[in-house]
C-alpha cells in the first residue's frame, strides 16, 4: 500500500521555535488490549534519513516489522521503553498509566530530551515535559514512527512469552487484544493473571463478572479509560 514517508518537519519546527536540541518521538502500544501492559517507546533520531519503509507499525507486515525494529534499534541515536502493568492500569486508569509508562521511557534515555513529539491529539504526558502532539504522528514524524515500530515489536514479543502458559488465548497472535480466539477462551476459562480486571469486557461475562475490580482514586474522580473495546466489538 502506498504511503507518505515520515519526515523531520515537526522536529525541525520544534528546534526552530523552541531552541530544542534533543527531540524525542514517543508512541504507545497496548492501549486497547484486554491483557498485558501498555508499552511506550521514546526514540531520538536526529535529522538523519530513516531506513527504507519506515511508517506507522500498524501499516507494516509482522515479518517486515520485526526486521525493521532490529534495524531501527541500531539506527536511532537512542531509545528506551517504559511499561505500565495491567495492575497499574487497573489501579490508575489508562491516562495515568500511559503517563507513567511514557515517563519511564523518557527517563530511560541516556540524555533528557528538550522536547517531545507525542503521537495523537491528547497530551497525556504534561509538565514538566515540553510536548507537541501530532495526530498520526506515527505516520508523519520519523522519530514517532521509529518509536511505534520498536514498541510494537517489543510488546508483541512480551505478550507471546506471557501467553506460553495460556495457549488457548492466542496472545502470540493477538497480543492481548480482543480476537475470536481470545474471546472464546476468556468466556470459557475466565481471565488470565495478565488481564485488566477493571475493564468493561467483564460486564458481558456473567460467570466471571465477580472478578471485576472496582477502582477508586483519592480525589474521587474516575478518569477516562481510553481505547476500551467492549466484548461485542
Amino acid at each position: 500500500m502506498p504511503y507518505q514517508a515520515p519526515t523531520h518537519t515537526v522536529e525541525r519546527s520544534l528546534r526552530a521555535t523552541t531552541g530544542a536540541k534533543i527531540v524525542a518521538g514517543v508512541d504507545e502500544v497496548g492501549r486497547g488490549a484486554w491483557a498485558g501492559p501498555v508499552t511506550v517507546c521514546a526514540a531520538v533520531t536526529g535529522l538523519r534519513r530513516p531506513p527504507e519503509g519506515l511508517t506507522d507499525s500498524k501499516l507494516i507486515t509482522p515479518k517486515r516489522r520485526t526486521v525493521l525494529a532490529v534495524e531501527l534499534e541500531s539506527w536511532v541515536t537512542a531509545h528506551a521503553l517504559g511499561h505500565a502493568s495491567h495492575e497499574e492500569i487497573d489501579e490508575l486508569g489508562m491516562t495515568a498509566a500511559l503517563r507513567l509508562a511514557a515517563v519511564r521511557a523518557l527517563e530511560g534515555l541516556p540524555v533528557r530530551p528538550d522536547a517531545v513529539i507525542l503521537d495523537g491529539k491528547h497530551d497525556y504526558l504534561g509538565a514538566p515535559w515540553q510536548v507537541r502532539t501530532v495526530i498520526k504522528g506515527d505516520q508523519s514524524c520519523v522519530a514517532v514512527a521509529a518509536a511505534s515500530v520498536i514498541a510494537k515489536v517489543r510488546r508483541d514479543k512480551m505478550m507471546a512469552e506471557l501467553g506460553i502458559e495460556h495457549a488457548d488465548f492466542g496472545f502470540a497472535a493477538n497480543a492481548g487484544y480482543p480476537s475470536p480466539v481470545h474471546k472464546a477462551a476468556l468466556a470459557e476459562q475466565g481471565p488470565t493473571p495478565y488481564h485488566r480486571l477493571s475493564w468493561a469486557y467483564l460486564d458481558a461475562l456473567p460467570q466471571w463478572r465477580h472478578l471485576k475490580k472496582a477502582r477508586s482514586w483519592a480525589d474521587g474522580n474516575v478518569p477516562e479509560i481510553e481505547g476500551q473495546l467492549g466484548f461485542e466489538f
